[in-house]
């Protein structure tokens, strides 16, 4: 379970990271961002090994990185 719970927070990390770099795209990147940062927070939290853990941290970082945007470019709502 923990591995399956890094792995999304990292493609939904990239995800939001990725559509946050295109405007257009803002509502997917400010979801996809809050999704990824809470269940990366979670995931961190119930992790249980160093490589869990380095995934868990880029996942959330890029999930935040993606809602910022996301949010500086419109918002949660198309």
């Amino acid at each position: 379970m923990q591995n399956v719970l890094s792995v999304v927070t990292i493609a939904c990390g990239l995800v939001a990271f990725v559509a946050a770099l295109i405007p257009a795209a803002h509502a997917v990147a400010a979801w996809l961002g809050v999704l990824g940062f809470v269940g990366g927070l979670y995931s961190q939290y119930v992790s249980a090994t160093t490589p869990e853990r380095a995934l868990n941290i880029v996942g959330i970082v890029a999930s935040f990185v993606g809602v910022a945007l996301g949010i500086y470019h419109g918002g949660f709502f198309p």
